[in-house]
């Protein structure tokens, strides 16, 4: 009997056979993301078996065992049929039997698994250091023998696990199955949702743990593995992935696929990672796109009505590639390409191996918000070379790179623009931090290390893995030097290359590389990582960054809120869209609606088209009802699905009973067109009060 079936039986409920178990999942309801709160009785782990056997694994978050059973390469093909919204194909699993009587434990969500069987394959890599199992399963399907699995107990929030006994003599399972329309980890848009209104649209979003909504997979960053991918399309669409991009497959295909692809109305896409990469990092996007190249390296996929602008837009990739690359070793990937997406994607960007997914909203004209490709660059080292172990050590990936982005900001826009991106990203933090609303009621997720059991990741989202994270590595470099410091980290991440790391991992390794080896500075003093890494808020003694040109900026803020200075006398000419974000959130909690009209007026900051200026005003609208800009606020809601813009307008908005009925009248309109990621967010902010 399958290992979780104890579990079931655990609850009163008897353990069905191997082989009656339904096929599928039950259906996904609108909650299929929401927040577990491990406090609850009736969430707590210790009442919940589904949730009993998270928290018995090395993942909190995957139900996976990669000690007894790892998956070393994942072969995928699909089907991809925008009618129906569903990836229909196989999953080829090349595994490790660490345990030879141990079951492989996938996770899945919402997935209708059709088959699962076992087979012995040749796992040879192919030219380009992979196998291609993928195409193999289309080509071949015979030789493969019917493997007994299961479903386990489903939970909302992290799907259930598929058991699976693996035939004796194989090394490999193939999962045939179906996605669902409502996957979380896809988004599939209508045409008029794109910029070019010509062609429907399919994305991915993986992270934290959308990956097992659209494949079964050991869905833990702790888990890597090679993988390679057919992906069958209408001949009107190209897709594209996170890999090396082998073009059409030339020929006719063999066996399930035959008909889909055989018959001139569809395209065969190819593709392989040869790199060991999580389950989270794995993506997919399907489109009208065009590619256009920035430099030897680089390009940019996008709608054929904004490639042009975003080529220009992101023109300098290939020197903050260069720069990159002689702060901290040589770019692991090969290329380093970006996909802009329609405007529903939920993040400024995802940091996909070999293929960044970015916002539209990026698009400013003036390369004034490229420090998001920077960003997602620097996540090339930290993140995809060198991953956090568990979610809750989420700020290995993220303030590593904060940290890293602003040196490349500095390298190629001047030492100025780091220090006021700096400036910028710590009062983020403090108000964050001491917002109620926000994480000012929540210590347990102002550490650095954060125990999530219990919890969707996606959940305790927040700036503090980012500037926090970035801030302690800011006062490493203080104490011990920046010489000593880049040495540290370059050392960091050629010793964990390809690997995944945890906090206790990065204390012991402060302790041999920089304390055990390196004096501290005149007058410096060794960071206490335990008070940054256990304790809620920010140590005293926390670096503070300052840019004089912001103090500036300041100074005009207080003169205007206080009537001292007339808007038209604001000396706004030359100012960044950091500028902007500064004086907006610098000006005293009396300006009014009034006030904001006389700044409209000044610099028509309701038409603005950098995202960032246009957020932060409408936000202002919101809490000040500014009525004036209630028209474009509730187009900006409409249109975009950055989960950084919306949240902080509707949550203006609750802020009065006429302002929660304008958020809800909105949201019935908008919901729709939101990534599943945004939805729970939304959802949760906008219950009745």
């Amino acid at each position: 009997m399958l290992a979780f079936v104890v579990l079931a039986a655990c609850k009163g409920e008897p353990a069905p056979p191997v082989q009656a178990q339904p096929k599928t999942q039950p259906e996904p309801t609108e909650q299929a993301v929401t927040n577990t709160d491990a406090t609850d009785p009736a969430t707590d782990p210790a009442n919940d078996p589904a949730k009993s056997m998270l928290a018995a694994g090395p993942d909190p978050h995957s139900y996976s065992r990669p000690e007894n059973v790892r998956v070393a390469h994942v072969g995928l093909n699909w089907v991809v049929d925008f009618d129906a919204q569903t990836l229909t194909g196989d999953a080829v699993l090349l595994v490790e039997r660490l345990d030879p009587r141990a079951p492989l434990i996938l996770d899945s969500r919402d997935l209708d698994i059709k088959g699962v069987y076992g087979m012995k394959v040749d796992a040879t890599p192919g030219p380009l250091g992979a196998p291609e199992l993928g195409l193999d399963a289309i080509r071949n399907d015979e030789g493969w023998v019917e493997a007994s699995w299961e479903v386990g107990l489903y939970d909302p929030s992290f799907g259930a696990p598929i058991a699976i006994d693996i035939p004796e003599g194989a090394n490999a399972v193939k999962l045939r199955y179906a996605t669902r329309p409502g996957a979380t980890g896809l988004q599939w848009l209508e045409a008029q949702q794109t910029a070019g209104k010509q062609a429907s649209y399919l994305y991915s979003q993986s992270q934290a743990i959308h990956a097992r909504s659209w494949m079964p997979c050991q869905d833990s960053p702790g888990v890597r593995s090679t993988w390679d991918a057919v992906v069958v399309v209408p001949r009107r669409y190209t897709a594209v992935m996170a890999a090396e991009q082998l073009g059409e497959l030339e020929g006719e295909l063999e066996g399930e696929l035959e008909a889909e692809a055989g018959d001139g109305t569809t395209r065969a896409f190819r593709f392989v990672m040869p790199q060991k990469v999580p389950a989270y990092l794995v993506a997919l996007a399907v489109g009208d796109l065009e590619r256009r190249e920035v430099g030897p390296r680089t390009a940019v996929w996008a709608d054929p009505t904004v490639v042009a602008a975003a080529a220009n837009e992101f023109a300098d990739m290939e020197a903050m590639l260069t720069e990159a690359e002689q702060l901290y070793g040589d770019y692991a990937w090969g290329r380093y390409d970006v996909l802009v997406l329609p405007p529903a994607f939920p993040f400024g960007g995802m940091e996909n191996p070999r293929l960044t997914f970015l916002t539209p909203t990026l698009l400013a004209g003036d390369r004034s918000l490229v420090s998001v490709i920077a960003h997602e660059l620097a996540h090339s080292w930290s993140g995809n070379l060198v991953t956090n172990k568990t979610w809750g050590d989420l700020w290995l990936n993220e303030g590593f790179t904060v940290y890293f982005e602003r040196r490349i900001i500095e390298q190629i826009y001047g030492p100025e623009r780091a220090a006021i991106e700096a400036v910028i990203g710590k009062r983020e933090l403090v108000e964050e931090l001491s917002d109620p609303d926000q994480m000012g009621d929540k210590p347990e997720f102002q550490r650095l290390a954060q125990d999530l059991r219990g919890v969707d990741p996606d959940q305790a989202f927040s700036g503090v893995p980012y500037e926090k994270g970035a801030l302690l590595l800011v006062a490493l470099e203080h104490a011990y030097g920046r010489p000593v410091f880049d040495a540290f980290l370059r050392k960091w991440f050629t010793t964990h290359a390809f690997g995944s790391v945890s906090t206790p991992d990065f204390i012991d390794f402060v302790g041999i590389e920089l304390v055990g080896k390196h004096p501290v500075l005149d007058g410096q003093r060794t960071p206490q990582l335990a008070a940054w890494i256990d304790g809620a808020g920010l140590p005293d003694g926390a670096p503070e960054p300052s840019a004089e040109p912001l103090d500036l900026v300041q100074d005009e803020a207080k003169k205007f809120g206080a009537g001292e200075l007339e808007a038209k006398a604001i000396s706004a000419k030359n100012w960044t869209p950091w500028h902007w974000l500064h004086f907006l959130r610098s000006l005293p909690t009396t300006v009014g609606a009034a006030q904001m009209g006389e700044l409209d007026q000044a610099f028509e900051l309701t038409k603005s088209s950098n995202a960032e200026i246009l957020g932060e005003w409408l936000e202002m609208a919101a809490r000040h009802r500014y009525e004036p800009a209630y028209p474009r606020m509730e187009s900006f809601l409409i249109e975009v699905g950055r989960r950084k813009f919306l949240t902080p307008i509707y949550r203006a908005l609750t802020q009065t009973p006429e302002g929660w009925k304008q958020a809800n009248a909105i949201y019935a309109k908008a919901r729709p067109g939101y990534h599943a990621i945004s939805r729970t967010t939304l959802d949760s902010l906008l219950r009745t009060p």
